[in-house]
């Protein structure tokens, strides 16, 4: 059982992290809310501390392990209670976790569906479940004081950086893919994501 990595970051995605620990590197999922405030938890000498939650993917022809980082133990309770939520599993937490966990705590102890509906993967049905299974359970949570928290908002041109390495990764030439990024944001400029950019250059070749 891994509970705590501490290392240099090699990569960094939209919701993982490549840790070199002494020479061999792990794969680290992290939520929104806890990427966003990585960089001003680097140490003096450039390495992340995460507290981690490691469990067993098991899939019918293979297990998987997995790493899923948090800065700090409350933040990790916090992940622990929210899966106990029956349809919630790991990945599920890790991306509805996109919003301080001050205020999805907020809003289950106050009842807060439209909040709790927002988060990416939970509907109207699965927001009154986790009410009715956390409530009155989460005030501590409450407390975190990370409110502060604004996500960090990638310019135009970091979008286009990411899906170009990624794009690189995946062996396309650089000026064809950069020739598909370009296409891609002349068709949909309302893009705000890496993710939503890679979308639209697969709808491209698509068609």
């Amino acid at each position: 059982m891994i509970a705590r990595i501490s290392g240099r970051i090699l990569q960094r995605d939209q919701n993982c992290l490549t840790i070199d620990v002494g020479g061999i590197s792990y794969e680290v999922l992290v939520p929104e809310t806890v990427m966003e405030r990585i960089d001003e938890n680097l140490t003096s000498d450039g390495k992340i501390n995460l507290v981690t939650y490691h469990y067993l993917q098991v899939e019918p022809s293979r297990n998987i392990p997995m790493l899923i980082g948090f800065l700090n133990e409350i933040e990790k309770e916090f992940f622990e209670i929210f899966i106990t939520v029956s349809g919630i599993g790991p990945r599920a937490a890790l991306k509805a976790l996109n919003k301080p966990i001050s205020l999805i705590a907020k809003a289950i102890d106050e009842a807060d569906i439209d909040f709790l509906r927002s988060l990416p993967g939970i509907g109207q049905q699965r927001a009154k479940e986790i009410v009715a299974k956390l409530q009155n359970k989460v005030g501590k949570f409450c407390l975190i004081q990370d409110e502060k928290f604004k996500p960090r908002l990638l310019k135009t041109q970091d979008i286009q950086e990411e899906a170009l390495a990624v794009l690189l990764q995946l062996e396309y030439k650089k000026p064809e893919a950069k020739e598909m990024i370009k296409k891609a944001l002349e068709r949909n400029p309302e893009i705000q994501t890496t993710e939503e950019l890679l979308n639209e250059v697969y709808k491209l070749k698509k068609t």
